[in-house]
């Protein structure tokens, strides 16, 4: 199957599923809200295909993210029975097995934020920013992080608008205090995970991966900037240009 192929099945999968769980949502005011940033999400995908095409493993990734997200839309987040699915399906609480006193439906989808988009945003940083070695491996993790950090500052922006109803229904903190901060840490240990793995896979199949690190942490412009920089700049717009220049 060619990358075309498996970007236009994954595509139709998600569309299908977008369109059963549209349905009839558990609270249609926060499904809208909900889907906001995933029609924007995938609007770009498909937007970028042809000058910006990703690997078959990033759109995996990605859209299998999209798919956790639909679901968690479709019932709001504080509300998917994944534990009253597996009772039917097993006789026994998945919740009661592990020890969850929540519904964490919401703290997987933030794990897999980070697990799952960490390595997309890795490949745009090195095929758009061109960036090398160890930057490679911590600025996917430092994107993901502080756009988690962007996301629950959306729903605290959100809870504070639309109030009590559809704001905490968006926020799905079911009354912890913490949540905010648990979210975020879910999605940077989700980051740490795909980066730890991505580069152990790559300093086993690398040749050059050590080399690259250490070109990469190389100090390459001797001069600060700042003051230093700003004062080379006027002493080049003040010096006289030479003649014929």
């Amino acid at each position: 199957m060619t990358k075309t192929t498996w970007f236009a099945t994954l595509i139709t999968a998600i569309a299908v599923l977008w369109i059963w769980l549209a349905i009839a949502p558990t609270d249609r005011s926060d499904w809208v809200l909900e889907n906001v940033l995933l029609v924007l999400g995938a609007a770009v995908l498909l937007v970028t295909r042809r000058w910006l095409p990703l690997s078959g493993i990033s759109y995996t990734m990605i859209l299998v993210f999209f798919c956790l997200h639909i679901i968690g839309a479709h019932f709001t987040y504080a509300e998917v029975p994944y534990d009253a699915a597996f009772k039917e399906l097993t006789g026994s609480s998945f919740n009661e097995l592990v020890g969850w006193k929540r519904n964490n439906y919401d703290r997987v989808v933030h794990f897999s934020y980070g697990l799952l988009l960490a390595y997309p945003i890795r490949e745009l940083f090195l095929r758009v920013a061109n960036v090398r070695g160890f930057w490679g491996y911590f600025l996917p993790l430092d994107l993901t992080m502080s756009s988690s950090m962007l996301y629950e500052l959306i729903e605290w922006l959100s809870a504070e608008v639309f109030g009590s109803g559809l704001g905490a229904a968006f926020l799905g903190s079911q009354g912890d205090q913490w949540d905010a901060q648990k979210d975020m840490a879910l999605a940077s240990l989700g980051a740490l995970i795909t980066m730890t793995i991505t580069a152990i896979v790559n300093a086993v199949s690398q040749r050059d991966f050590a080399a690259e690190w250490v070109e990469s942490l190389h100090v390459h412009g001797r001069q600060p900037l700042g003051e230093v920089e700003l004062r080379r700049r006027r002493e080049e717009r003040g010096s006289p240009q030479s003649p014929g220049g």
